[in-house]
């Protein structure tokens, strides 16, 4: 859906499914799209004055832990050298991106992923590869792309989540997002697999547990839907959130966008309309409800004894798994879309937060912000 902005107005996403106006300068050649949930702004040359209104999405860390790739709605994806960043003698040169090249053409990136030789990114209908071999040397190669078949009229259906099921025998790529079906593909040799198929609205957030033979799935249609993997036939169960009256917020919504499991998969967190939940997964009963009042989740993970959450609040949450609220820290996106811990190096275990902001910050200490990223060149 095209939006044509007035002349001192612009669309601006809260979340990424509650917008806002606000009051901000107009500059020619701008266009706005809605495009299921997310507000994209482009341009039709890059300026510095994108540089306020940027977004990162998503973010994933190299396979050696040294660098850090993010993606903006504005297609761009930015490497950080983390080492750098972190060292005793950092200047403020070294947190900007070491490299910034476009990742999609039209678009934004809206989802991140990685193997142990390639970044995977991915916006509107297509799965670019890049090499990290490349992108360290500051160059971009598209090494190869898939393509999600199309489905009816919706032939660029954005691509929300994305992640790696590696098995011993094969390592096979899931991807949902706007068309409400998640695809697979066989990674080794590019084939395209099947498609998991019950979702009634787009998908936001995908992840593997059971030793990847489980996939579960956040949906807008507000469910969260247990896959088997080595079927390719329905969903094997399913979590309703909006539909339990401790958890639901029916003036907010239904969707779901915050999914997580912790490392001993006896507990599920998913959030987004509805509060912010733990689920037994052996009963599929919900135990705590954590009291984020008209703010909406995002994104979650599990670290050590705690939960971290965050979303259309400029803060980052600490709990307990029984709902206490430990601590909440102050971060630079007004709204949070991505928390990533680096657990590929010790030596650059870092906590980041990325979002509505041109800023990522960085948490050396999980308890507070060490200093932020910029997204923008030297």
């Amino acid at each position: 859906m095209r939006i044509k902005p007035s002349e001192h107005m612009e669309l601006y996403p809260d979340s990424r499914d509650v917008y806002r106006f606000m009051l901000i300068p107009f500059y020619a050649n701008k266009t706005l799209y809605s495009d299921s949930s997310k507000c994209i702004l482009r341009n039709k040359g890059k300026t510095g004055r994108q540089f306020p209104y940027t977004i990162v999405y998503d973010q994933c860390f190299s396979p050696c832990g040294k660098y850090l790739a993010a993606g903006s709605n504005y297609g761009d994806i930015a490497i950080f050298n983390m080492s750098a960043a972190l060292s005793s003698d950092a200047t403020e040169k070294s947190k900007h991106p070491v490299f910034i090249f476009k990742g999609c053409k039209d678009g934004g990136i809206f989802c991140l992923t990685s193997t142990e030789t390639f970044l995977l990114s991915a916006g509107d209908g297509e799965i670019q590869a890049w090499r990290w071999s490349d992108l360290t040397a500051k160059t971009a190669k598209l090494a190869w792309s898939l393509t999600l078949p199309r489905s009816g009229v919706l032939a660029n259906a954005e691509v929300n989540s994305m992640i790696i099921n590696q098995q011993s025998h094969k390592s096979c790529l899931y991807a949902g997002g706007g068309d409400k079906k998640i695809h697979t593909w066989d990674l080794e040799t590019g084939q395209y697999l099947s498609a998991l198929e019950g979702h009634t609205d787009y998908i936001h957030k995908l992840l593997l547990m059971n030793e990847g033979q489980d996939c579960l799935s956040a949906s807008e249609d507000g469910t969260v839907r247990i896959w088997d993997t080595r079927t390719t036939g329905e969903s094997v169960q399913c979590i309703e959130p909006f539909k339990n009256e401790l958890c639901a917020r029916p003036l907010m919504g239904k969707w779901l966008r915050c999914l997580a499991v912790d490392s001993e998969e006896g507990w599920l967190i998913c959030g987004g309309g509805p509060k912010m939940s733990a689920w037994h997964l052996r009963t599929l009963s919900p135990t705590t409800v954590f009291d984020t009042p008209s703010v909406s989740q995002n994104v979650a993970l599990f670290h050590e004894d705690y939960i971290l959450s965050a979303g259309s609040l400029a803060c980052m949450n600490h709990w307990m798994l029984t709902g206490q609220l430990k601590s909440s820290i102050p971060c630079s996106p007004t709204s949070v879309f991505s928390l990533n811990i680096n657990k590929r190096s010790d030596a650059s275990k870092v906590l980041c937060i990325a979002g509505a902001s041109p800023y990522i910050d960085v948490c050396i200490n999980f308890g507070y912000t060490s200093f932020a990223l910029v997204f923008q060149a030297a």
